[in-house]
């Protein structure tokens, strides 16, 4: 995990660099799906939470939930959820565009005055690639993609997901680089492209002494 991987991991379509994580404890509300399969989404958030050094709470005190995720079977669904259009300005039409690029996910970030992460809106539909994928990938990939403000492309050529014998996991090395995201060293917000330097430095680190 070099320093160019590492910032090829934050750096967006137009070139720039941006990274941000929780300033607050990360408190989820799930929505289309329920018995076994919201504890196994919820299980993988908890993962994910606990591996970044994290905390999560029972609620938010401006917001009730700040993680809310929505499983859904077609975008047309989403209009209709009752003050959803409150949440996320400009419902109708993302989901019209949405539906046109046959998308299958869609996260919305809000950020804290500081830049931090406030809260996150989560939408999977739940079709093309996505209809067969075991429920347990299928969580820890949404967990992994909240935790961080990862670049547009950052997985678009390779999954944040591996797979060892008949269970798939979260890569060692992107699981290394969450680690170093919450380092309370590390800022919680970056934009300039020597961040990726320092995160590069903690992993190499982490991943020497896991070696030895």
């Amino acid at each position: 995990m070099t320093p160019e991987a590492v910032q090829e991991l934050f750096t967006r379509s137009d070139g720039s660099y941006g990274f941000a994580r929780w300033g607050r404890p990360i408190v989820p509300v799930v929505f289309g799906i329920e018995g076994p399969t919201l504890g196994v989404v919820k299980g993988a958030i908890e993962a994910v939470v606990a591996l970044a050094g994290h905390q999560m709470a029972e609620t938010d005190p401006e917001l009730g939930a700040n993680l809310m995720m929505f499983f859904i079977s077609d975008w047309d669904e989403l209009p209709r959820v009752p003050k959803l259009d409150q949440l996320v300005p400009g419902l109708v039409p993302l989901c019209a565009r949405l539906q046109a690029a046959e998308a299958n996910q869609y996260r919305q970030f809000r950020f804290d005055a500081d830049g931090s992460v406030k809260a996150v809106f989560v939408f999977v539909r739940m079709g093309g690639v996505l209809a067969n994928m075991p429920a347990q990938d299928l969580a820890l990939n949404e967990a992994v993609q909240m935790i961080v403000t990862w670049s547009d492309r950052a997985f678009s050529a390779r999954s944040a997901l591996a797979r060892a014998g008949e269970v798939v996991i979260l890569r060692p090395d992107i699981g290394e680089v969450i680690r170093a995201s919450y380092d309370p060293l590390m800022p919680a917000v970056a934009n300039d492209s020597s961040h990726s330097v320092r995160l590069a430095a903690r992993v190499a680190l982490r991943l020497a002494a896991q070696q030895q």
